[in-house]
């Protein structure tokens, strides 16, 4: 089983890692996927002073910051792990999609709001993004 979990460095994203090690087998333990997606900076203001390397530098260094938490939590636990920045390039639930399609991931686990501001009220944007786009279970953890 692979388990996709995104994250954004916020309380319901630790929580759907928390859910995930709750429910996980000690025999078989799911291969568990991190995943931040970092939105892609197009702001002149900032494209003027940076280059697009230190731009992708700066974003890549954050998404890190952001996976600490969760990275802390399954290696408490004692269960293996990849994860991975990914840096603009489009829609982050399309990203996410994107990525349980080619790493073969049998669901995803999320948290139902992130840090992308009021939204959605009920549901977090890219919650409810990835609900419609992905081709595999998603399971949202309030």
């Amino acid at each position: 089983m692979k388990v996709l979990i995104p994250i954004d460095g916020s309380a319901s994203s630790r929580r759907a890692v928390e859910q995930v090690l709750r429910h996980a087998s000690p025999t078989s333990p799911p291969e568990i996927h991190l995943l931040h997606v970092c939105v892609p900076i197009e702001a002149w203001e900032v494209r003027r002073f940076l280059t697009s390397e230190e731009i992708a530098e700066i974003q890549y260094q954050e998404g890190m910051l952001e996976l600490q938490a969760c990275r802390e939590l399954l290696d408490a636990a004692g269960v293996p792990y990849r994860f991975r920045v990914l840096v603009g390039d489009g829609e982050v639930a399309e990203a996410i999609s994107d990525y349980a399609d080619e790493y073969g991931c049998d669901l995803i686990v999320m948290g139902t709001h992130g840090r992308t501001g009021i939204g959605h009220l009920l549901l977090g944007s890219v919650a409810s993004a990835v609900v419609h786009l992905a081709r595999v279970p998603v399971t949202l953890v309030k």
